[in-house]
């Protein structure tokens, strides 16, 4: 079998998909999750689809290795979309060429159904009271925070006050100084229901970020500051995290998110499962990968919270639970016709 052509589709305000069709008319799907870089990520996977037109599409571990370790690829969030996407539509194309799910090329699962996390962004304590509430059915709530320790600390407060002691999982997006962490993580110390803190300081700053893990009564979790299995290595010893925050897209795909996953396994590191507010596809690769981990918390999947769309069918979603695909490949219906109609 061989790769014949890959095309995309750019479909405004934010998603990104690619088809890649075989010459036995086996078609796979991708979503390189673009996050207000369309363009780019999109001239991207068509620089990484010269190389793979003409491939072998089951090559899946053989052309990850191109891709990433060529001339292709410097790493962040660019590139490691795009070759994400790519990568999705070669392991929906292996499911569908095998006649199995792409959970069980990855192992099989240890759960068919997955528990979600509620995204609370950054807001007054009044309007976040009212978010919780609204997403009442779901496992577990990952609450934005950006900086100001006391605005910060009224928000976790009330989010709290409503949250039925479900855990609250607490994203910083790199918006802090270690000092400024520190003085929220001392004005929250009565909130028994915070779980975990993550990525408070800036990416590149490991160090910042293990002087806190050295303070801190809460685990602290390490987002963009870990793209790859190596970055997640080098922290491990500089022993800044004792989590690590796992997407697909920001990976560079499913296997190397796994990759990952198995270097923070042997290193105590616990797993928390997010994405990028995907459509569907990439939705579906994630649970994919997720049904196969045992994650810390309810997976922060929140495409089908926040989208009113996914265009796919074939998800069954009830509240705050996804039940795994259990068809071949990435399990999902693409509704083809919709995105060529939205498509610039």
């Amino acid at each position: 079998m061989k790769i014949t052509r890959i095309e995309t589709f750019l479909v405004p305000p934010r998603w990104l998909f690619c088809r890649v069709e075989t010459d036995e008319g086996v078609v796979g799907w991708g979503e390189p999750v673009v996050e207000g870089r369309a363009e780019v990520v999109r001239a991207a996977v068509d620089v990484l689809a010269e190389y793979l037109v003409g491939q072998d599409p089951l090559r899946i571990q053989d052309h990850w290795q191109v891709l990433t370790k060529g001339g292709f690829y410097r790493g962040g969030p660019i590139l490691s979309s795009a070759v994400a996407g790519l990568d999705q539509a070669l392991w929906d194309i292996a499911g569908k060429t095998y006649g199995a799910p792409v959970h069980a090329l990855l192992g099989g699962t240890v759960r068919t159904e997955i528990p979600l996390c509620s995204a609370i962004g950054v807001d007054g304590p009044a309007a976040v009271r009212e978010r919780v509430r609204q997403s009442a059915d779901y496992g577990a709530y990952k609450v934005k925070i950006a900086g100001d320790p006391d605005a910060d600390a009224a928000a976790v407060s009330a989010v709290a006050e409503v949250a039925d002691g479900k855990p609250l999982w607490l994203d910083a997006n790199q918006s802090y100084r270690p000092s400024n962490f520190l003085r929220l993580l001392a004005s929250i110390e009565d909130v028994p229901t915070v779980y975990c803190a993550e990525q408070p300081v800036k990416s590149p700053d490991w160090q910042g970020l293990a002087t806190i893990r050295g303070r801190s009564r809460l685990p602290i979790a390490v987002d963009e500051g870990s793209f790859t299995a190596t970055d997640l290595a080098k922290i491990v010893s500089f022993g800044a995290a004792d989590m690590v925050v796992l997407k697909v897209c920001k990976s560079g795909g499913i296997r190397n998110c796994q990759q990952t996953a198995h270097v923070a396994q042997a290193h105590g590191i616990e797993p928390l499962a997010s994405g990028l507010t995907d459509c569907g596809i990439a939705f579906a690769a994630a649970v994919h990968l997720f049904s196969t981990m045992r994650l810390a918390l309810p997976a922060e999947l929140n495409g089908p919270e926040l989208l009113d769309e996914l265009l796919v069918d074939g998800l069954d979603i009830d509240g705050g639970r996804v039940r795994v695909p259990d068809r071949p490949g990435l399990g999902v219906t693409v509704d083809e016709a919709r995105i060529r109609d939205l498509a610039l």
